[in-house]
């Protein structure tokens, strides 16, 4: 039987701010897009309810099945829906450990190409079982724009009528996400409310957006972690429109307003990290129904996704 395909793609996070501390848990506020990079995930239903997971590319083939959250989204579906299982394929093209969601978007996906491979419609209990897995994984089920509240579980979809354009710098080691928050409450940040960015995005006002671009966590990720330091000075003097770290770090992005810009920078970074000209793609908009999977593959892009890897 053919596997089914999906793309599963990363985030930016464009603006984040920690509201409140509550039962342990940080409410944030903040939005966030997708951008053009993706992981592929191929599932091949079973005669049995096993989850078998095997992951490609970028280092992942040593994360254990218990702390894989592919695995964990997979027997969450099965136990859930009551379906067979899968055997499960993975390439990785997004980057670990850098903040763009790679563990939230192999999750999501898996539960994106079960659902479409065993006619599951039923999308309020995926964006459940998607929650109970992660802050970033009911919302990367759908990706696009969106505004983030409480852990990150409740989504407002946002439509923009412009494309974003950025320069990716992606230093070699990440930084914990528990000990970014750590940091953070050592020195906590003032709130800043994520409704002008809602409202630029809206208007698909660049200036706007640039104006608003913040992240809470960007200042406890550099004290944390040297390379993000470095990153984000050298983003400064690559002068975008804007830049900041993306979710708890490692990766720091530089907005500007066209690609051929991105590459300039690009072409003038001398540091020692790896980089990557992406922009913001919104899989909704390819479908009328909002809950409809919208990121299926064709054969020539699972072979190329094989063969993908960064600059």
């Amino acid at each position: 039987m053919f596997a089914t395909k999906v793309k599963s793609f990363a985030k930016l996070n464009l603006c984040l701010s920690v509201q409140d501390v509550a039962c342990g848990y940080h409410l944030l506020d903040g939005v966030a897009a997708t951008i053009d990079i993706y992981d592929t995930i191929c599932v091949k239903p079973r005669s049995d309810k096993l989850i078998n997971v095997y992951m490609h590319g970028k280092g992942s083939e040593n994360i254990p099945p218990e702390k894989n959250n592919a695995v964990k989204a997979g027997e969450a579906f099965v136990d859930a829906f009551g379906t067979k299982g899968a055997d499960i394929e993975i390439y990785k093209d997004i980057p670990m450990g850098a903040g763009l969601g790679g563990s939230s978007a192999d999750a999501a996906g898996v539960l994106n190409a079960m659902a479409k491979r065993y006619k599951i419609k039923d999308r309020t209990a995926l964006k459940e079982i998607a929650d109970s897995l992660g802050s970033d994984t009911g919302y990367l089920l759908t990706g696009g724009f969106a505004r983030l509240t409480g852990r990150g579980e409740k989504v407002q979809p946002l439509n923009c009528p412009k494309r974003l354009n950025f320069l990716l710098i992606l230093p070699k080691s990440d930084v914990s996400t528990a000990e970014c928050f750590r940091e953070y409450d050592r020195m906590p940040a003032p709130f800043i409310s994520a409704d002008k960015m809602s409202e630029a995005i809206g208007a698909g006002n660049f200036e706007g957006i640039a104006a608003s671009v913040s992240n809470a966590l960007q200042a406890p990720a550099a004290r944390l972690n040297q390379e993000v330091e470095e990153a984000l000075k050298a983003a400064e003097a690559l002068s975008p429109s804007a830049y900041a770290v993306t979710g708890s770090g490692s990766c720091v992005y530089l907005l500007y307003e066209t690609e051929e810009l991105c590459r300039w920078a690009k072409s003038r970074y001398k540091g020692k990290c790896r980089t990557r000209v992406v922009r913001t793609v919104d899989p909704n908009k390819k479908s009328n129904t909002r809950w409809a999977n919208p990121f299926v593959l064709t054969e020539e892009e699972i072979e190329a996704a094989r063969e993908n890897d960064e600059d």
